[in-house]
């Protein structure tokens, strides 16, 4: 009875591999785990709540923050659905390498003379019964890598949600700023057309004034096409459309934290943290454990077990004749030994494991990068909100007391007043490129790498590639 049972473990594994069912919603909920921390919300809808009514709730609650921003296109991105369709796709791979190959029945019938044959047989693979567990192993590790794959795809769309936020809401910042400059130039524009036509002004000085409210009004027309592309491309990425796409935005940035935290030993953080590291020393892991099999089954890779059964007829007589027996089929490994298949496996490990370096040298040099460009888009943004915009300011409140006293002219004024308005735009930039910098950084650390990622996706899976399959 005990080999009887050793013998009936593999087939009940078989059978229970064949009840497995993939489910959308543990997927998504195992890529979420994976995220958690790494992005904002990424909780399902509310119970009770469609996907579309949670969308349809946060719009509703007045201007998007960048946090519902990305909550919005978590739950309703289409493209990013079908970024995440490819995990079932995985899954569905996975269940299927764990279902036994169905037997094979075969049944014949000959005719000589009066004798008539009739031949049945039926054949099981034996080998891929005994290999079961390996195969399921594997595919499971490809599971695996496919989540933490997907979990990256969900982290870089939530970063590219973030910054399209940054952008969309300094573009509408920066084309209202530059409405108030088009109508300081409007005004001096019609100011200088009146001194020139009483005689009081040259041509000259009119042409200037009329050059300057021209080209102001090319920054808004190109401030104003600006807002609104980085507002469609926002709303692309969020995956909304018709009336959802009439959503509002803050009217400015948000302020700059009072300090930076302090981040020490930042590349020790992304080599432990990042899931394109991980997933490249998951996938030299696999790929090592793929050897054994490999040279397992190089050698014997189609082991058959049959029963079959002969009836023979001799309808002169009315005589019949049965042959019954066991058959089984091997290969016979005269000229292939599976040498190719094992040169192949050992080379793949050697590409994985180089590539575990190569993804640890990139997410050193891309962290560093990335935290140097933090803390010099905040020191920026911090010398325009310190020095540059209160000196402009400054400036343009002294050019109007003169101006009340008569100590100065209106062209200085309306001069101060454009100039005021280019500093608060060059400070609206400078905090929307830091609130970038400190997305990028936070993706850097714990997220993925876009070239590291699209390198996982194009490449094959670990076992898939050191089976030769």
């Amino acid at each position: 009875m005990e080999h009887l049972g050793k013998g009936l473990a593999p087939l009940a594994l078989a059978v229970l591999a064949g009840c497995s069912t993939v489910s959308p919603d543990a997927l998504r909920g195992d890529v979420d785990r994976l995220a958690q921390g790494r992005v904002g919300d990424v909780a399902p809808a509310p119970a009770g709540q469609s996907r579309n009514e949670a969308v349809q709730a946060l719009l509703a609650k007045g201007p998007l923050d960048a946090a519902a921003a990305v909550r919005v296109a978590l739950l309703n991105s289409q493209s990013l659905q079908a970024s995440l369709a490819t995990l079932e796709i995985s899954e569905a791979e996975r269940v299927q390498a764990g279902i036994l190959p169905n037997p094979l029945l075969a049944v014949g019938r000959l005719r000589e003379d009066q004798f008539v044959e009739i031949e049945r047989l039926i054949s099981f693979n034996v080998l891929n019964l005994v290999t079961l567990p390996w195969r399921t192993r594997f595919a499971g590790q490809q599971a695996e890598l496919a989540r933490l794959r997907a979990a990256q795809v969900l982290i870089q769309h939530a970063a590219d949600t973030r910054k399209a936020w940054f952008s969309a809401v300094a573009a509408q910042q920066t084309a209202n700023y530059l409405r108030d400059a088009m109508e300081a130039a409007e005004a001096g524009a019609e100011l200088a057309r009146r001194m020139a036509k009483v005689g009081n002004w040259s041509r000259l000085q009119q042409a200037r004034e009329q050059a300057t409210l021209a080209d102001i009004a090319a920054q808004l027309a190109r401030a104003r096409q600006s807002a609104l592309a980085e507002r469609e491309k926002l709303t692309r990425l969020m995956g909304l459309w018709g009336a959802q796409a009439r959503y509002t935005l803050p009217e400015r940035l948000p302020d700059l934290p009072r300090e930076l935290p302090q981040r020490t030993d930042v590349e020790a953080q992304a080599l432990r943290e990042r899931l394109d590291v991980r997933a490249a020393k998951d996938e030299a892991r696999y790929v090592a454990d793929s050897l054994g099999f490999t040279r397992v089954t190089g050698a014997i890779n189609v082991l058959e077990l049959g029963y079959q059964r002969n009836t023979t007829f001799d309808h002169a007589s009315g005589h019949k004749e049965i042959a019954r027996g066991p058959e089984i089929e091997v290969t016979l490994p005269l000229f292939d030994w599976g040498q190719g298949r094992a040169a192949r496996a050992e080379a793949t490990y050697r590409q994985a494991a180089a590539k575990v370096g190569a993804v640890a040298v990139q997410a050193r040099s891309e962290v560093r990068e990335s935290w140097h460009g933090w803390r010099t888009s905040y020191d920026v943004a911090r010398h325009y909100r310190d020095e540059m915009v209160p000196l402009a300011k400054f400036i343009n409140d002294e050019t109007v007391l003169r101006y009340n006293g008569m100590l100065s002219s209106v062209w200085e004024l309306l001069r101060e007043a454009r100039n005021h308005v280019a500093a608060v735009n060059g400070a609206i930039a400078a905090q929307r490129d830091f609130w970038i910098a400190d997305t990028d950084l936070n993706t850097a650390l714990t997220g993925t790498s876009p070239g590291a990622l699209a390198a996982m996706t194009a490449a094959p899976g670990p076992a898939a590639a050191a089976q030769g399959h």
